[in-house]
């Protein structure tokens, strides 16, 4: 990750005083340009870092130059490091040597206040393993190619230029620039399927990371009311916003739900547990898709 190798390129330029970059390049598995690129970062950022050519050049650091803290505070110090921390705690990026130089830096001890992991359960090999492709296509501004199981149960080849990972609604996104609609598209990121990354690359700055659109991204709200097994009670406050609840005097539940077609797949969900009672439209077709699954099995026995 680039952070941890600005802070290594950083020390050890405190300690050797020079480098050249093809030394720093092969020390960090990167190209010579890559380095180069760092140095105009970690120059603009205010670091007095600078490159001298001919016999005896390379890279430089201004002597006697120290990193200086004294200009945080203590309780900028830990947001610094609850940051990166919680970064390195979705175990979708290595953060590890940054955090344990600036926690020496900072002389603020190690505290693991939480813990997350944003993969599926029993798929966080896989699943680690398309972020970190997505992650290193995006940073580096490779096109990649990959099938893509649209909500409609449409298989579909696509090429994109990857712009943002994005996490919303318990779900992650990619935000990009589809080449074949050259347009911007956003695709769930469970749906990805054969991804690889191409030599065809592209500028960032020259596109825009659409917002996450959804099926039902700008439907109107509705009611609907429902009876609830408590078996089953727990779902609606996994699911659902707090302020998309109310709890009736006769024991219901009002559910403020996107209208579409998706609330009868979603209440379906809940086999015998939950009962439709208004609106009455939603309700005569929850009784015409029971009735088609009633004939499916019947068909087949």
């Amino acid at each position: 990750m680039q952070i941890n190798r600005l802070f290594e390129i950083v020390y050890l330029l405190m300690n050797k005083r020079r480098a050249t970059a093809d030394e720093l390049a092969a020390r960090f598995e990167v190209s010579k340009r890559t380095i180069l690129r760092d140095v105009d970062t970690l120059s603009a950022a205010g670091i007095p870092i600078y490159t001298a050519q001919g016999r005896g050049g390379g890279i430089f650091i201004q002597d006697g130059y120290l990193l200086d803290k004294t200009f945080i505070s203590e309780e900028e110090r830990r947001q610094i490091l609850f940051s990166l921390q919680s970064l390195s705690a979705t175990e979708l990026i290595e953060t590890g040597r940054a955090l344990g130089r600036l926690r020496s830096f900072f002389a603020v001890a190690d505290r693991e206040w939480f813990e997350v992991d944003f993969s599926r359960w029993g798929h966080s090999a896989a699943d680690n393993a398309k972020f970190q492709m997505l992650k290193n296509a995006i940073i580096n501004g490779h096109a990649v190619s990959f099938d893509y199981l649209s909500a409609y149960g449409e298989s579909k080849g696509r090429e994109v230029y990857p712009l943002k990972l994005s996490f919303k609604s318990k779900a992650w996104y990619l935000k990009s620039f589809c080449l074949a609609e050259n347009d911007y598209r956003t695709f769930k990121f469970t749906r990805i399927s054969g991804m690889a990354v191409l030599g065809k690359t592209f500028d960032a700055a020259d596109y825009e990371a659409p917002g996450i659109e959804t099926a039902e991204s700008g439907s109107c709200l509705i009611d609907v009311r429902v009876l609830i097994s408590p078996r089953a009670k727990y779902r609606i406050y996994d699911e659902f916003a707090e302020g998309d609840i109310t709890e009736n005097t006769d024991g219901s539940f009002t559910l403020r739900m996107a209208q579409g077609k998706w609330i009868c797949d979603y209440i379906l969900s809940y086999g015998v547990a939950v009962e439709v009672l208004e609106p009455r439209h939603i309700r005569d077709e929850m009784l015409a898709r029971i009735e088609e699954i009633k004939n499916i099995y019947l068909h087949k026995t």
